[in-house]
């Protein structure tokens, strides 16, 4: 018995030994990889290639080019006098246009003079800082307060170039990749790779080129560091805070999709880089935009700004936007907005159609249309003759011309501001008479605003863009603005509502999302993400008033207010607007003249939209007393932008 025992103590013991073994021996290599990982730096490249933006064909709007530049990333554990050293050598191989400030160089004073610095405390200063009276911070403040123009004159040219590259190593985070230059010479670039300088690394950065030019720049966006603001979000959504992002429009709106997967490379004991893992570039982002009609019809637009500015009464007209778009989805299919300067210089403006906005006039009709049918205000097919409104106290409002008799369709047809005067009095409970008291509220307003919003008009349209404005609410209460209001002269709309708005009249009350994606696709061309059309409201109305509407549409271009904006061989529908506006002509923050504005939507065919057109031409003529001649600039654009989609699209 006593032997068996022994035997398992033996046998215990060769086991413990063995499990001992596997366990310092056999898994040494596992747990020396754990530790290292554990204690080791590791770092990304500069930057990788984000995803390139296309048009709906494929073109590259937005590419990538590779610029070699000079980085620094700082090393555990080296010292003060290695770095300078570093930054001394990159001052003799690099050549710089920036300068260093002066704080900036009393700050490397303070760094390589820290006795000197020190003696620039008063005994008494200690004292309080003993007591804890100063802190540290208060200490370095009167330091650089106290270093005179004498201390630093002491450096010569090249030592504030070392100092220079010295405050560039030390900027932002400590494991940061700090660029000291961009855009190297080839001869910079093959000299300091030759001196393999501690935490010094030659890299490819990757900025943004725009083959097409300035066309549509300001709605691509721009890249650039993480705004201090936004930090905490970044990082939360994983990005590392030296991470380049898009910081406005597309670039921004998709920047999850086009950034890149950076390099991770560990750093060596001697300040070298090892490849850990490769990165990868972002996805790229298909628009719905056509980059030949987008610039065809922007070279349009130019020839008749400039011609238009040949007429008179154009003093203050410097400019028009002009969009496209599928009424059927929302897609845009292409976005113009441009600006005159003078001379043949023109200002793309494009982003502009979200956030300018305007009175546009008659044009928002047909809203105004569906607001009264809905409310059971219109009497269907019934003729009145047109005339003027006079309100106690208010002077006449009426049509710009005596249209005659008109009933719901054609009072769309010649624009009759008198029929939709009628409509909003009735919505507040009155029946006309001239001179007549009439009280309105907050009510009346609102069934207009919830009307027009269904249809796109002062709500955001949802376009994948950030930052989109909604136009300005007039805020006061008054019965003749109640009136104003209906025909399109009291809020204020941009560009981009227009074309939800005239799609919306298309679908007959069905409001899409717009978008400028097409999708998103990978390297290798894979689909990612797919646009897929998305309904934002509908409008309640019965199909048999959209179609009065639309009827109304229909013979505004085809012998009503909108001849001559649209060939009619395309079998067009569409609403013209014209608006009195204030104009601040000496930039002074106030108004100053009396502008007209000049707006125009259109979709075609009429019985199977395939485009919708929208044109603004804001300041086109003004009252001067002396002429009422009026440039009918924006018929001319809306003419020759059309012939150009509906013959070659």
């Amino acid at each position: 018995m006593k032997k068996f025992y022994i035997f398992l103590s033996f046998l215990f013991l060769c086991l413990t030994t063995f499990s001992l073994y596997q366990l310092v021996f056999q898994k040494r290599d596992f747990y020396e990889k754990e530790y290292l990982d554990k204690t080791s730096v590791y770092v990304s490249s500069l930057s990788r290639p984000r995803g390139r933006i296309l048009d709906n064909k494929g073109r590259v709007l937005v590419d990538n080019v590779g610029v070699k530049s000079i980085v620094y990333r700082k090393i555990n554990n080296i010292s003060l006098e290695e770095e300078l050293e570093v930054a001394e050598k990159l001052a003799t191989l690099l050549e710089f246009k920036e300068t260093i400030s002066t704080q900036d160089l009393k700050k490397y004073w303070l760094t390589t003079h820290t006795e000197e610095g020190n003696r620039l405390i008063t005994s008494e200063e200690y004292a309080l800082f003993d007591r804890r009276k100063l802190n540290s911070n208060d200490l370095y403040l009167l330091k650089l307060d106290r270093i005179t123009d004498s201390m630093l004159n002491e450096y010569n040219e090249l030592e504030k170039k070392c100092a220079y590259v010295y405050t560039l190593m030390n900027k932002g985070y400590y494991y940061d990749a700090k660029v000291i230059k961009l855009e190297v010479t080839e001869k910079e670039y093959a000299s300091v790779l030759e001196e393999k300088l501690m935490g010094v690394t030659n890299e490819m950065y990757f900025k943004r080129e725009y083959p097409y030019g300035a066309t549509l720049r300001s709605i691509f966006g721009s890249v650039g560091n993480i705004p201090k603001e936004l930090e905490m979000h970044y990082l939360n959504q994983g990005y590392a805070l030296d991470d380049i992002v898009g910081i406005s429009f597309l670039e921004q709106e998709y920047d999850a999709y086009l950034k890149g997967e950076k390099d991770t490379y560990k750093v060596e004991d001697d300040g070298t880089l090892t490849l850990v893992t490769e990165g990868k570039r972002g996805n790229d982002l298909v628009l719905s935009i056509d980059i030949d009609m987008q610039i065809g019809i922007e070279e349009i637009v130019k020839k008749q700004i400039k011609e238009g500015k040949k007429l008179k009464n154009t003093e203050y007209y410097n400019g028009s936007y002009v969009l496209v778009g599928n009424p059927n989805t929302g897609a845009i299919k292409a976005m113009v907005g441009l600006k005159y300067l003078g001379n043949d210089v023109f200002k793309m403006t494009e982003s502009d159609v979200l956030f300018s906005s305007f009175t546009v006039g008659s044009i928002v009709k047909g809203a105004s249309m569906a607001m009264a049918y809905q409310n059971n205000l219109v009497d269907v097919g019934k003729k009145i003759k047109d005339s003027c409104v006079k309100l106690y106290l208010i002077p006449e409002k009426c049509s710009y011309k005596s249209l005659g008799y008109v009933d719901d369709i054609t009072a769309l047809k010649t624009s009759s501001n008198y029929y939709q005067f009628l409509l909003a009095i009735k919505l507040a409970g009155y029946t006309y008479s001239r001179n007549m008291k009439m009280n309105v509220t907050e009510r009346e307003f609102s069934i207009y605003r919830e009307a027009f919003a269904k249809f796109g008009l002062g709500v955001k349209t949802g376009i994948d863009l950030p930052n989109e404005q909604t136009g300005l609410k007039g805020n006061t209460i008054a019965a003749d603005l109640l009136l104003n209001f209906a025909i399109g002269q009291y809020d204020t709309y941009t560009p981009i509502e227009l074309l939800q708005y005239i799609n919306t009249i298309a679908s007959s009350g069905v409001r899409y999302k717009l978008s400028l994606l097409d999708k998103i696709i990978d390297k290798d061309g894979n689909i990612l993400v797919k646009y897929e059309k998305e309904v934002l409201s509908t409008f309640d109305l019965s199909g048999e008033y959209f179609d009065r509407i639309k009827t109304g549409f229909y013979q505004v271009v085809n012998g009503g207010t909108g001849s001559g904006y649209v060939d009619t061989a395309f079998n067009a529908a569409g609403k013209t607007g014209t608006s009195e506006t204030i104009y601040d002509s000496d930039n002074d923050g106030v108004g100053d003249v009396k502008t007209i504005n000049n707006t125009f939507a259109m979709y075609a065919p009429f019985d199977n939209p395939k485009y919708s057109l929208v044109s603004v031409s804001p300041h086109v003529s003004h009252y001067n007393g002396r002429t009422d001649y009026f440039a009918y600039i924006n018929r001319y654009i809306s003419k020759a932008v059309s012939d150009y989609v509906f013959s070659n699209y």
